[in-house]
């Protein structure tokens, strides 16, 4: 069974940083790219970023330059260091493993999907 746990939200001031954290289990994760979403308050779940087997990432424009995705194959973790954070940034971010080892911006080309946690941004 594959489990995906994020860990990492909290509240943070406009400006500021949080490192978000994806354990994953139950598949050999090394074979799947990974990726983030997010949903803001009676919002639609939102693309953030994709990152590859090999580590090649894709970003939404409204995060590109500000987060970055990373991967830790041998521990079974992915990241979502976040910088400069706003408060549109306020939402719960989820991470889901995909269908193949390269990235989607689609919900579509994931499989399995953590419980998110919570990024509040204050202004």
């Amino acid at each position: 069974q594959v489990q995906l746990v994020e860990s990492g939200g909290g509240l943070v001031q406009a400006g500021g940083s949080l490192r978000l954290s994806c354990a994953a289990s139950g598949r050999t994760f090394s074979n799947y790219a990974m990726g983030w979403f997010r949903q803001a308050p009676g919002k639609e779940r939102e693309f953030v970023g994709t990152i590859t087997t090999n580590s090649n990432t894709g970003y939404a424009d409204s995060v590109k330059g500000r987060f970055t995705m990373s991967r830790d194959n041998a521990k079974n973790m992915a990241y979502l260091q976040m910088t400069s954070l706003k408060p549109e940034d306020t939402a719960v971010y989820y991470c889901a493993l995909a269908r193949t080892a390269w990235g989607s911006r689609a919900e579509s080309g994931y499989e399995y999907w953590g419980q998110g946690t919570q990024v509040t941004v204050s202004s």
